[in-house]
This record gives structure tokens, sequence and C-alpha cells, in this order.
């Protein structure tokens, strides 16, 4: 629902760009009809002003009279000066539907990516899905802005010029027929290829954002390990990729732009000549004023074949931004939760009934007929060496993956009937690595309530063991945070984070490793919250310091995707298993 309503009736076929981008004009028809009428009206001075032009010529070479020629001149002036006012209009007009349709594109990339499945967004890179929403929505705009307005005036200029021409020297007429079907031969000789082209430094310049996204992110460990030349090497041969695909479509771009350039000319002069040859010779009753006219027309006919081939660049860029829109807009890869069952409320019991889950390419299960219970209120702990399915079995407590086979049922219901959404609401997950975004530390904890009143925001901080240090900061909690909480510590990130779950008082709560990248003192002040956190709720922990899970009601042990040991802290130790060996090697 929440796409539908961003999107509204978007739709784009990577198959048919030029047609999708139509689609997207037309769905704002009232602007478009008015920017298409004021620009009209105000093209009338570029066709008519050659028919101005030859009726002064004429009326000097007959020696007619002054008055005749004010007349011309007053008509040419009114023509003239209503294009300010009717260019204002289209320009408001188009610009508007040109801005509404990138802001339409944004937000349905935006929806979209909310609705694709968690495995979509494992595989994509996030630098490459920033570059789709930013770059390739404003290449499209760009080629709006600049393709409408030559295309419009040559549309406009060749049906006056055709019109005028009719009605003065019908006979010409034939020879604006050589000049558009070369323009489109030529269009179409290099439409392929020129995609091609586009496609390759698109694809060119994906990978290259990727590769700067991967640098960004692993400054600290190249800084720390000395490899400075070698995070600038991978990222000089990626710009090198780019630089020799930009030359590639650069030459192909301006042996288009040159040959259509000189072809367009050849034709102006040609058609100038042959005007002029007509009349010397009387082979037709043409005008000195009629051959300015003609050759005036055709002139403005090939000058605007011209621009519009000239912005086959531009047109190739736009029409490859609009296939790689497309590309996530037409990914199926979703996560459905589409017509069905709304959840308004849960208990909090959690049910793994023989559940298995492979993912896809890998040889074996990363769970493997695990069958659970977890009752309403229960803290179960989840133990095993790294690869055992742990973070498997959380994700499919979430939704993000779906068994393989078996059921995940939520207060005795399938998951696979629920709406997860509306479950999710009454779900909070602290996780090894808090993420902050770039906002004050209400903004942070409030996420996603609005209205959450001071009250509540600050009674979270104060059971997260937050206050303190937020009531410490020169701005309180309109302190900004900055990037993904970087003027935070990492003890205090995560309490930001067990304030922002506390605030959405959550009946089902998962912990990942919330405690394993903190020092001693910070891990005592977020255990002691994370306790006041899990009381009375559901409560799911992964944890490699089996420390943190002594209290838990149940610990689970497992190992290559199955349970191998279930019980207390005191019992699994007695039972001298998996369990007590674990314990023993981090005791020692």
């Amino acid at each position: 629902m929440l796409e539908k309503a961003l999107t509204g009736d978007l739709r784009i076929d990577s198959s048919r760009p030029a047609r999708s981008v139509l689609r997207l004009l037309a769905r704002r028809p009232g602007r478009m009809t008015i920017a298409v009428a004021a620009f009209t009206l105000k093209e009338i001075p570029m066709w008519f002003l050659p028919v101005v032009t030859a009726a002064v010529i004429d009326i000097v070479a007959t020696g007619g009279s002054v008055r005749d020629v004010l007349v011309w001149f007053a008509v040419a002036a009114v023509l003239l000066v209503q294009n300010f006012p009717n260019h204002l209009v289209y320009t408001h007009n188009f610009m508007t539907v040109v801005r509404d349709t990138g802001a339409d594109l944004r937000n349905a990339l935006a929806a979209r990516l909310q609705s694709l499945s968690i495995g979509y967004h494992t595989r994509a890179s996030s630098s490459v899905v920033q570059t789709k929403v930013v770059r390739d929505v404003e290449n499209i705009e760009v080629m709006l802005q600049q393709v409408g307005h030559p295309l419009l005036s040559s549309l406009v200029v060749l049906a006056g010029a055709v019109t005028m021409t009719a009605l003065k020297v019908p006979e010409f007429l034939p020879v604006y027929l050589l000049a558009v079907p070369l323009a489109l031969g030529m269009r179409w000789a290099t439409a392929r290829r020129s995609r091609e082209r586009n496609e390759q430094f698109r694809r060119e310049i994906e990978g290259f954002a990727s590769r700067v996204g991967e640098m960004a992110s692993l400054i600290p460990i190249t800084r720390a390990h000395g490899l400075e030349r070698t995070a600038v090497t991978r990222v000089a041969a990626g710009a090198d990729d780019v630089r020799r695909a930009g030359l590639h479509l650069d030459m192909m771009n301006g042996r288009v732009a040159s040959l259509s350039w000189v072809t367009m000319q050849l034709l102006g002069v040609a058609c100038l000549a042959l005007a002029a040859t007509f009349s010397l010779t009387g082979l037709l009753p043409v005008t000195a004023g009629e051959v300015v006219l003609l050759s005036s027309y055709f002139a403005l006919l090939t000058q605007g074949l011209t621009q519009l081939l000239m912005l086959i660049p531009v047109t190739a860029r736009g029409m490859e931004s609009v296939r790689s829109i497309a590309e996530v807009l037409e990914e199926p890869d979703l996560e459905e939760n589409e017509g069905r069952r709304r959840v308004d409320a849960v208990s909090g019991e959690l049910v793994l009934d023989r559940v298995h889950h492979r993912y896809p390419g890998s040889d074996g299960d990363a769970l493997h007929d695990v069958t659970l219970t977890v009752a309403a209120g229960e803290t179960v702990a989840f133990v095993g060496s790294s690869g055992s399915g742990k973070s498997t079995l959380l994700n499919l407590v979430l939704g993000f993956v779906r068994p393989t086979s078996g059921r995940v049922l939520v207060d005795g219901v399938d998951a696979q009937e629920l709406d997860l959404r509306t479950v999710r609401r009454h779900v909070s997950v602290v996780p090894q690595e808090s993420v902050l975004f770039e906002g004050t530390i209400r903004d942070n904890v409030a996420y996603g309530i609005p209205d959450a009143p001071d009250e509540m925001i600050r009674a979270a901080l104060r059971e997260a063991n937050a206050l303190g240090f937020v009531d410490a900061l020169p701005q309180g909690w309109d302190t900004v945070v900055g990037e993904r909480g970087a003027r935070l510590s990492g003890g205090q990130r995560q309490r930001i984070a067990i304030a922002r779950a506390l605030v959405r008082d959550p009946r089902i709560l998962l912990l990942d490793e919330a405690t394993s990248a903190l020092d001693v003192a910070s891990e005592n002040l977020v255990r002691e919250a994370l306790g006041r956190l899990m009381r009375g709720r559901t409560t799911l922990v992964v944890a490699h310091r089996l420390s943190t899970v002594r209290q838990a009601d149940r610990i689970v042990v497992l190992e290559h995707g199955r349970v191998v040991e279930e019980g207390s802290h005191d019992a699994l130790l007695a039972r001298g298993g998996r369990y007590a060996a674990l314990h023993a090697t981090q005791a020692s």
C-alpha cells in the first residue's frame, strides 16, 4: 500500500524507455497541455518572421509603400513581444512537470527499495543504489530539460514551414521530405551503438561508485594496516575504466554530432541554391522574397534537426538511466505482504516447526530441522560457533528470510499468512553495531514515532542508562550525533539504540551480539539497561560471550544449523556437553 501511495500509476518499462518517459509526462496532462499551448504561441515568430522578411523584400523590390512595411513591422513586433509572457508560462508548467517527475521517480525508488527483500539488499551495493536514486534521476531531468525545448521547437517550425510553403510555393514541398527522413535515418543508424556505449559507461560508473563506497567504509582498516596506496590503486583502476568507457562514448558522440551538422548544413545550402535556380530559370514562379522565405524555412528546419541530433548523447544517457531505474522498479524479489492478515496486537509466543533454510547457491542448509517453542515473555539465548545458524534464526523470526521448508508461527499463526510489516511494529532489534542516522539524539530515539511526548523519551533514556551522558552534552538531546552516530562512543550509541527500543514498547525483542563490541564499563551499563528492556518481553539473544546469557530462561546450542543442546546455564554445565566445552574454553 505504501508503494502504491507513493508511485500512483507510475510504470517504467526497461524495453521501451521512450514510451516510459512519455507515460511519465502524461501523468500531469493539465500542465503539459498548458505548456505545449504556451510554447506553440511563443514560437510563432520562429516560423512567421520569414514571411514578414519575404513580404518586406518583395515590397522593396516592387517599389511598394512605406505604410505596408510599417504594417508588417507592427505584426512582427506583436508576435515578438508575446513571446515573453508565454515563455514564462511554458517554463513554469513544463519545468514543474519535470521536477515533479524527478520527485516521483525518487519516491518510487525509495518505496520499491523498502519493499524488496533483504536478500536483494544483501546482493546490491548501497553505492550503486544511491547512484540510481541520485544520478540516474538527475540524468532524466536533464534530458527532459535539454531535449524538450528543441523537440517542440522543431515540431512547431516544421508545421509552420510546411503550412506556409504549401500556401506560397507548394511545388517546393517535396524538398522538405529529404531532411526529416535523413535525420531519422541517422538517428536509427546510431541508436544501437549509442545504447551499448551508454550502458557500458553506466556499468563502469556503478562499479566505480561501489568501489568508492568500499574505500570509504574501509578507511579505518586501511589506515590501521598502512594500506593507503593499495586502496588508492584500487580506486584508480576503477577510475581508469570509467575514463576509457567515457572516452569511447565521447568519440562516438563527436562523430555523430559532426556528421549531423555537416549533412544538415549541406542540405540548407542545397535548398538555397535550388530555390535561386528555380527563380532565375523560371522553372517555378518564385520571387526574390520567396527565395529568402524558402531558404529561411529550410535553414530553420535543418537547424532544429541538427539540434536534435546533437542532443543524441543527452537522450541516450537519459534513456539508459530509465533502464537503470527500471532494474529496481522491475526487480521481482519482493517481500510479499499485500493482502495478508494484519496484526494489531502480539503476545509474543514464537514457534519454529521443523524449519529448514538454505540460502540460494549454497550446498547445505543454514538451519536444519529446527523445532523450538518460545513462550510469551520468555528469554531464550542462542550460542554456538560462527556459522552455526544463529543470525539466520533471528532473520527467520523477523521474516527477512523465509523457511525453505517448515513453519515459523507468531502467536500460533503461520508467519506466511501475516503482513510481517504489522508484526514488526511490535518487535525491536538491538544489533551488535547500532546504526544511528544524521540527526539529533531525540530524533533517533523517537524514530518512527514523531509525536512521542518528551516525558516518554526522557524515561526511555533514563531506563537505558543514557540520560546522564545526554544531559551532560552542550545541547542535551538536541545534540546532532553525526553520520551513523560518529560523534558518540560505541557504548553511548548502544544505549541510544536501547532507548529507541524502549520507546516502542515491543512485545518481542531480538538482541544480536548487543554487547560484544564494548569495553567492560560500557558493557555493564548496557547490560543493566538491557535487563530493564527485556523485563516482561519475549527475548531472543544471540551472543558469543557466554557470560551475557547466564540469566536466560533457556539456552539453545546450535552447531551446523542444528539444535544440539537446550537447557538452563547450570543444567548445560552439569551435562558436560558442547555448551560446557564452550564455557570452559572462554573461562580459560
